[in-house]
């Protein structure tokens, strides 16, 4: 199981800082414990569903927000964005599927699928992973991903302290007696429980070098960090669902495709600093990507697998 563990983010925050590294690290071949590696385990293929499940209470304005990114990932010629644009970030995972030498498999085809509410707190407002996981399995469990989402007032076990979100995989029920492994992710509402740490740099971090929070895109400080956190997943779980594709260091604690580029968001940057970003001129928000709706979002930096360099959009 991956996830985005906050205290390893802001520990490489401060050695970068130290040590006076560059934003934009190389991640060098001499170094086996950073090398970025694949271990001949299956990605995701073919035509897959992104089904959420909504847990707690959400505006409708805030689910808008990260349905409209979901569609963004691979929107048709009909609503294309302006570049550079989610679809362009997303279309940098191919290069791993490229590098799997399996011509099926950059087939990959991302959509919106059903939506869960669950808006009653069903199984309480204090969750373990074990419930985690049975809410991800009341998702369709073959040929998709599903993506819990817990609200701002929901504790969820290692929820600020080691991570803000997590993907892995689990058995589903039996289908004409066989059982299939559906991937899933989990990522919470930061914004009242630990903005500095899941939802930077639209909140001032907890931990590290100190600079000024960024305008949030969609003025929803908690939605645009999730969306931050789910982009970073949703690439760590296509490139790794199973704990066997592509991924640097210890397979206990892995850093994958995105989450090996904390902190990046664009060229230029540093501890404490996303980079060089766009600037909206009306709202003075920061981004880095266009989506569907007119829609900007912040999305964080993918490892070139062929470079081992962080990969930013701008």
């Amino acid at each position: 199981m991956a996830f985005l563990n906050t205290s390893m983010i802001f520990t490489l925050f401060l050695t970068i800082s130290l040590l006076h590294l560059i934003s934009a690290r190389k991640l060098t071949e001499t170094d086996q414990q950073l090398k970025f590696q694949y271990h001949k385990g299956p990605l995701l293929t073919g035509k897959i569903s992104i089904n959420l499940m909504w847990y707690g209470k959400f505006k409708p304005s805030q689910r808008a927000i990260l349905t409209d990114f979901i569609t963004s990932l691979s929107s048709p010629k009909q609503t294309t964005t302006s570049q550079p644009s989610v679809a362009t970030w997303w279309k940098s995972t191919e290069k791993y599927y490229h590098l799997t030498n399996n011509k099926k498999s950059v087939n990959l085809a991302l959509s919106l699928g059903a939506q869960i509410l669950d808006e009653n707190y069903s199984l309480g407002k204090s969750l373990t992973t074990n419930q985690i996981i049975k809410l991800a399995s009341k998702g369709q469990q073959q040929n998709a991903i599903n993506v819990v989402l817990t609200a701002s007032d929901v504790a969820v076990d290692g929820f600020c302290s080691s991570r803000c979100g997590t993907h892995g995989s689990s058995y589903g029920a039996r289908v004409n007696g066989k059982q299939h492994k559906f991937a899933y992710i989990w990522v919470g509402n930061s914004e009242t429980q630990c903005a500095g740490q899941c939802a930077w740099p639209f909140h001032q971090p907890i931990y590290g070098p100190q600079s000024s929070p960024l305008v949030a895109p969609n003025n929803d400080v908690g939605l645009d960090g999730m969306i931050i956190n789910v982009a970073s997943l949703l690439a760590g779980t296509v490139t790794n669902p199973f704990g066997n594709g592509y991924y640097q260091g210890p397979k206990e604690a892995p850093l994958e495709a995105s989450s090996a580029c904390t902190g990046v968001y664009a060229k230029g940057a540093y501890p404490g600093y996303a980079g060089d970003l766009l600037v909206d001129k009306t709202s003075g928000a920061s981004y880095n990507a266009n989506g569907v709706n007119g829609r900007k979002y912040l999305l964080p930096a993918i490892v070139d697998p062929k470079t081992s360099a962080c990969s930013t959009l701008v």
